[in-house]
């Protein structure tokens, strides 16, 4: 079941304004150019930002995401017609079409049971031709990122066009390593509607993701630093 934040319509439309200033996209775009891949894998799309920016680069793109809403505003997108949507989870990908697949914004870590883990890799390694590459990020467990999961720390208020001013704060609700339970506020000015979306992460070791990816029939390529966030998160290649 995905988060409200990506599952109720209001909140999905709400998305993109909130979380602006994505530099993390360019690297992985940088990646794409860098690895020669033609037909990509967005898992966990979203609101289809990045399979957009690649569309419009000329990469044949398959967008897949649980989150119908989000879907919604995404195939709303100008360009949405230059990528394929998926309704659905990894599975629901077609088999050895893509050279690359792609998990940007920490997606990897909604997955917080080992089974649903390691379905999720499967299905990623079927959706992949012989070869292909899966990259990933997921946060370094002993940076303790939510330590800034509070709301001094993250309280924001965004002038959002069509819908006006929408304040939004995370706060830490439970730390049982290696979950992270948090949840998010979002106040609508226009009605004064307040609306929540609680979720909760695993924190993977590296030798944790990386023995994963082994068992799931990946080879560790390298791991990287994250450059939009340098030293506080894992960047995986694996083939």
């Amino acid at each position: 079941m995905p988060d409200a934040l990506f599952a109720v319509p209001r909140l999905a439309a709400v998305y993109d304004a909130l979380e602006a200033g994505r530099g993390d996209l360019e690297a992985y775009a940088a990646m794409v150019e860098e690895f020669g891949a033609h037909r990509v894998v967005d898992v966990g799309c979203g609101t289809g930002v990045f399979a957009l920016m690649l569309a419009e680069r000329g990469i044949d793109v398959v967008g897949v995401d649980p989150a119908l809403a989000s879907l919604e505003v995404a195939r709303g997108k100008a360009g949405a017609e230059a990528v394929r949507w998926v309704h659905g989870d990894a599975g629901a990908l077609p088999a050895a079409e893509a050279d690359l697949a792609v998990m940007t914004g920490n997606v990897a870590q909604v997955f917080v049971g080992d089974e649903e883990w390691a379905a999720a890799l499967g299905d990623v390694r079927r959706a992949l031709v012989p070869g292909g590459r899966f990259v990933f990020e997921t946060r370094d467990p002993g940076r303790q990122a939510w330590l800034g999961w509070n709301r001094e720390e993250s309280y924001r208020r965004v002038e959002v066009p069509g819908v006006g001013v929408v304040e939004n704060w995370t706060e830490l609700v439970e730390v049982r390593l290696p979950l992270v339970t948090f949840e998010s506020t979002y106040v609508f000015a226009e009605d004064g509607a307040t609306l929540f979306s609680r979720s909760t992460l695993r924190f993977r070791s590296r030798g944790e993701v990386e023995e994963s990816l082994r068992r799931a029939g990946f080879a560790v390529d390298e791991v990287r630093d994250a450059p939009d966030r340098p030293g506080l998160e894992f960047v995986f290649v694996a083939r």
